[in-house]
């Protein structure tokens, strides 16, 4: 798990997760203490598919143990 804070990732993978949109994600952290870490979280409501949030660059917020992600 990381600390809490705010992380600059960009999307290596993804896979459809079930119903309703859902992904699963494969994350790399791109600077600070944790860079090149790889990240796997499970997203809703991100607006795109699978193949399209292939690359995308986007911030993971981690507040009391919980992600959040938002692509840019």
């Amino acid at each position: 798990m990381l600390p809490d804070g705010t992380y600059d990732v960009f999307v290596v993978d993804a896979a459809a997760d079930g119903q309703g949109g859902a992904l699963r994600l494969d994350l790399t952290i791109l600077a600070g203490e944790h860079k090149g870490e790889l990240v796997s979280t499970r997203a809703e409501g991100l607006g795109v598919g699978e193949v399209d949030a292939l690359g995308m660059p986007g911030t993971l917020t981690v507040r009391g143990g919980d992600p959040s992600l938002r692509l840019e």
